[in-house]
């Protein structure tokens, strides 16, 4: 059985035009909208459309959404979807194809043009390349919300996933962690129905974090080593400034030389949390 869920804040206008496309292409679906503490028309919305509504008491998260909605889902594969209107529900057999062929999640991948915005792209960008040096796999769009995965496995990273966004890449990582097979399938994006709930100026912190967060989530050593490193070397470089010209080795050598130990320690101890929380019980 195949389930669709789409996390909703505030989208009626744009589940107006998608819900009675997937109820058409999609009859014998489970589609579960989960409304994040809405004031508009969205529940109204979801009632004529026949679909299942899950509402949250109060807006806690698009994360926090993803979680319920896989909570309250019947099927073994689940597709998310923004309801936002960007993403095409006749795209949806394209990335049960891919699954078809062994994968255990297929994520749709959007270009350069499926952006909003010149800023977010740059972002993009970036994840995309760390995440694909983290993992050594070609990461082509780490933060899609659409996706399709098997249920199992997506459910098995429940408690990893954050409240707020960036719930994508959270899963994508905590999948490649646990070796479990990840496709991407090209994808065009429409441009979205309605503001987006994203704040540039209240957000980019929070990307700031999510670049640290993937390193974490996948090796933590590859983060903390190349630190490590760096402050060993700035130690040994002083050293030896500092021996030529003064005959000594000063505290701000050994600072730097701390640090270095320091930082790898944590490192050694990211890295063992790390394996812990990916351990499956038997």
């Amino acid at each position: 059985m195949l389930s669709i869920i789409l996390p909703a804040k505030n989208e009626a206008a744009a589940l107006a035009l998608l819900l009675p496309r997937l109820r058409a292409g999609w009859p014998d679906a489970d589609i579960i909208v989960v409304d994040d503490g809405s004031t508009d028309d969205t529940p109204r919305v979801c009632s004529e459309a026949g679909v299942r509504t899950v509402r949250q008491a109060y807006s806690m998260g698009n994360g926090a959404a993803i979680k319920r909605g896989a909570r309250e889902a019947r099927g073994d594969i689940l597709v998310f979807m923004d309801a936002d209107g960007q993403h095409d529900p006749t795209l949806i057999p394209r990335l049960l194809d891919r699954l078809d062929e062994g994968f255990d999640m297929v994520v749709g991948a959007r270009d350069w043009s499926g952006q909003a915005g010149v800023g977010r792209g740059v972002a993009n960008t970036i994840y995309n390349w760390l995440a694909s040096r983290m993992t050594g796999f070609a990461v082509k769009d780490l933060t899609s919300g659409f996706r399709a995965v098997r249920a199992d496995k997506f459910r098995e990273f429940l408690h990893l996933l954050p409240n707020g966004f960036s719930y994508p890449t959270t899963c994508t990582m905590a999948f490649f962690r646990s070796a479990y097979a990840v496709a991407y399938e090209p994808i065009p994006v429409a441009r979205r129905v309605g503001r987006s709930h994203i704040r540039p100026l209240r957000d980019g912190v929070r990307f700031l974090l999510i670049i640290f967060k993937i390193a974490t989530l996948y090796s933590p050593l590859k983060l903390f080593m190349p630190v490590s490193l760096s402050f060993f070397v700035l130690g040994a470089g002083y050293y030896a400034y500092t021996f030529d010209r003064e005959h000594r080795f000063t505290n701000m050598s050994m600072l730097l030389f701390s640090a270095a130990v320091i930082v790898f320690l944590i490192g050694l101890i990211s890295e063992q949390i790390t394996a812990l929380t990916y351990r499956r019980d038997a």
